[in-house]
Order: C-alpha cells, then structure tokens, then sequence
C-alpha cells in the first residue's frame, strides 16, 4: 500500500550508506557507497549516496555502513523433500538406486515437511531467496516456502515409476507405468490450480517429468504441450548419469538429448539439470535451441566425480544458473558453497585460473540464474520496479575482512571464494524482511530442527536398508 508523510510519498524501507552490487549491465554494477529503497515488494530507488533523489524519507531506515547489499541468490534446483536423508548416501557408485532409494523408501509426509523444512531455513540463513524446489507432494511442502517467505519457483515431480523401485537390479530396464504418471500429471495440475502466481507471484510453477528415462514418450508429449498451456517451463533431470543413457539407449535406441530433440522438447522452455553425460554436440545443440541449464557443481562432484559441461554450454551462448540439488548427495544447499565449488572445479578442468571468474560465478547465482528460471524481469538484479529479493552481507565478519575498495576492489571475490554464508544478516524476499541479524522472522529454528531430528530418528527405525546396503558397509569401514 502507498504510504504517504504528509504529501510526500514515503518508502517503507531504506538502506543507506551501503555498498552495492547491482548485478545490472554486463558487470557486478558496484555502487561504492549507495541508498536503496523498497516500498511494497519492489525496488523503487538505488543510487549514489551522494546523489539527490527523492521520495528518500522511509518509515524504516537501515545503516548499511560496513554491509554489502546484493540481490538475494538463486537456487535453480534443490529437492527439500529428501532433507532427512541428508548424510546418508555419499562417497559410492549407482548412488541413486544402491544408496538414496532403500532410505526414501521409508520417508513419510511427516518427515519430507520436517527436513524440508529446516533445508530451506539452511537456505535462507546462507542468502538463498528463491528456491527451485522439485519434488513429490509439492503442493504440501509449498506450505512451508509460504511460512518462511521465500520466492519458489516448484514443480512436481512426475514420472511413471513403480513403488517397488528399490527391487530393481542396476542396469536393468524400468517397468513404466502409464497410470502412475496420470496420476502424478494430475497432481501437478492441481498445483497450479492452487498455488501458481500465489502471493502475487511470489510462487510459481512449473511441469516437472524426473527424466526421460522415467517417462514415456507419449507423457513427455503430453507435458509439452501442457506447458505451453500454461506458458511455463519444463523442468527436468537431462543425461543426468550413465544409468539415464543405458536406460534410453535400451528403450528408445537414443541417447537423451537427440530423443528430446526429435519430440520437440529442446527450446525455451526446458530448464534442463546436470547434463553430466551430455556430449559437446548435445551440449551445444541444447545451448543453440534456447534451453536452459541448471548446474550443481557441489552435487555431481560429490555423487558422481563430474564437472557437467558448463562451459561448453556457456561458449555456446546457453543460459546457465546454478543450484544445490539434494542435501543426500551434497550435504548442504548453500549457494555460496556452489559458487565457489563451481569456479574452482572450472577452474580444474580447465586447467586454467582465469575461466569462471568471481565477477561471473556471482552472476550465475543471481541475474542469469534468474534469466534461466524466466524471472529476470522481476528478479536477480537490484533496480528500480524489480522485485525487491535482497541480502545484507556484513563485511566485519572475518572471511569478508578487509572490504578494499581502492586501487583494486576485492569485495566480489571475496563473495565467492571466502565467505560461507555465515556472513547474511539480513534476507529480504518480496519487499519483506524474512530474516534479520541472522534469525528468522516467521519460523522457530530450534524448535523446526528438533521436529526433524526427531523425524530422522523415526525414520531410521522404519529403514531396513539391508547389510549390502552402501550406508551399511560405510558404518562398518568406519568402526574399522
């Protein structure tokens, strides 16, 4: 609502005296000392401190003196609702079906909302403010982004998978099931019925098939054209393991990508995650049809010991954004872990220091992870009429310290390659202060993360996850 002081237009809030990363034009935008202004959910001032610009008297005033302000960062894929297991499938090969499949086997609704929970309170405490989220029993855990009050850009997970999954032997083919697909269709059809735009817009979503290997070809069609029913796009795991290809190759006689390029299912509006298995030709033909790519640098390295081909992606002018994936593979869903997971990684790869830059990777978790999602034109840069998504990064905390500013400026690297997520002080999402001074607004931390320790507990009673089992003969070589 307007809100006026006398006849004078007045902010609800401003931050002044801050440095600014603006994340607008081709760079950082680095304002050295600015104000930044919100009244309601949006940006309406950002400028020079110096400069005289009006409507500058708010009802709320921020010292941002020694703080850095950037826009809040974006997790482009994360599935919150397999939190608990969090621990419980690394450092192993078929890291799937061996070790995270016979512990989501016994995770109830109960405890998807709990670990869900406490992940995206993770989140928020590291400067995440809008969510990926995709996952099964959406439209329960889209309960918890609405308490907190992070942006969640959802989808469904489909897919036409027995519940027996976990009897499968590695490599042998999945028995699709037409009438478990309807079924998850439909639910994601009720999510959008319930909760698309909600909020003004601060949730929306998507459609969601898990996979090609996980789908039929005639759900897959099904989905496209749903998806430009509801002008939306089509989030979905893409040669994301040698287990996808083995399973398309026996199926179709394709690989993932040629498959999906012969239904029509490579252009804008496939955000397509991991491509751990993709081809440079695949790679590049995907960047070329305008799809998007969602890379988990942290996830793939831990769970398979891949670096995805981003670059390749990059060069071939594709829109890249960057995301946590699943706390059972990468133990944490932290953006600024991602960040620097991914330059280094490059880096490696590359063999080369001077690829993935801090100024880029930074770029990656804001404005071009929002050019991804296709929300860049509310989100991901801090100018006036966008969303007002933003951080407060306090650069007093020892991994920021020193902040320099001149000759040279060291604040971006230090962004990406020192800070931790510890350094976020304050997180605001839609105009609205969702965490300050490091506690959360609308949630009990504690109390929320003794709900989930008390869930893992029940879980690991109902668990029979076998002595063969990868987590099993982890905990014997431990006691060795």
């Amino acid at each position: 609502m307007l809100k006026r002081k006398g006849s004078e237009a007045v902010l609800d809030l401003l931050i002044k005296n801050t440095v600014i990363i603006t994340m607008a034009g081709r760079g950082v935008g680095l304002i050295p000392r600015g104000n930044i202004g919100i009244r309601g959910n949006r940006i309406e001032v950002v400028s020079d401190a110096d400069e005289p610009t009006g409507n500058q008297q708010a009802h709320r005033v921020i010292d941002g003196t020694n703080k850095v302000v950037l826009p809040g960062l974006i997790d482009a894929h994360i599935h919150t609702g397999i939190a608990l297991l969090r621990g419980l499938a690394q450092d192993t090969d078929h890291w799937m079906q061996k070790a995270l499949w016979p512990f989501a086997a016994a995770l109830t609704p109960e405890g998807e909302m709990a670990g869900s929970l406490v992940n995206i309170i993770e989140g928020v405490k590291a400067g995440t403010t809008t969510f990926g989220d995709y996952d099964s029993s959406m439209a329960d855990l889209l309960r918890n982004h609405d308490q907190v009050g992070t942006r969640a850009r959802v989808a469904e997970t489909i897919n036409e998978m027995p519940d027996k999954i976990t009897d499968l032997e590695v490599g042998e083919p999945y028995p699709l099931d037409a009438a478990i697909g309807q079924r998850q269709l439909q639910s994601a059809l009720d999510l959008f019925e319930q909760w698309h735009d909600h909020d003004s817009g601060r949730i929306t979503c998507m459609f969601g098939p898990q996979g090609p290997d996980m789908v039929s070809k005639e759900l897959l069609l099904e989905i496209r054209e749903l998806a430009a029913k509801y002008d939306t796009q089509i989030h979905m795991h893409v040669a994301q393991g040698d287990r996808e290809i083995d399973q398309m190759t026996r199926r179709y006689g394709k690989r993932s990508i040629p498959w999906l390029e012969e239904l029509g299912l490579l252009d804008s509006r496939l955000l397509a995650v991991h491509l751990t298995e993709a081809t440079d030709e695949e790679t590049r033909l995907l960047a070329q049809r305008g799809s998007a790519m969602v890379l988990c640098s942290g996830s793939i390295g831990i769970i398979d010991g891949i670096i995805p081909p981003a670059a390749q992606f990059l060069s071939a002018g594709g829109k890249l954004a960057l995301g946590s994936d699943q706390a059972p593979g990468n133990n944490c869903s932290n953006m600024f872990n991602e960040m620097k997971f991914t330059a280094i990684l490059n880096k490696c790869k590359a063999e080369d220091p001077r690829v993935f830059p801090a100024w880029k990777v930074l770029r990656l978790a804001t404005i071009e992870g929002a050019r991804a999602i296709g929300l860049s034109d509310q989100i991901g840069s801090l100018q006036p009429g966008k969303k007002a998504d933003i951080i407060i990064v306090d650069l007093d905390s020892p991994a920021m310290c020193p902040a320099i500013m001149a000759p040279a400026r060291n604040i971006v690297p230090n962004l990406v390659y020192s800070a931790n997520g510890s350094e976020v002080q304050t997180v605001i999402v839609d105009g609205r202060i969702i965490m300050e001074d490091r506690k959360l607004v609308n949630v009990d931390e504690k109390q929320e993360t003794a709900s989930a320790r008390e869930a893992a507990q029940a879980l690991g009673y109902r668990a029979r996850p076998g002595k063969n089992s990868v987590a099993m003969q982890m905990m014997e070589k431990e006691q060795l």
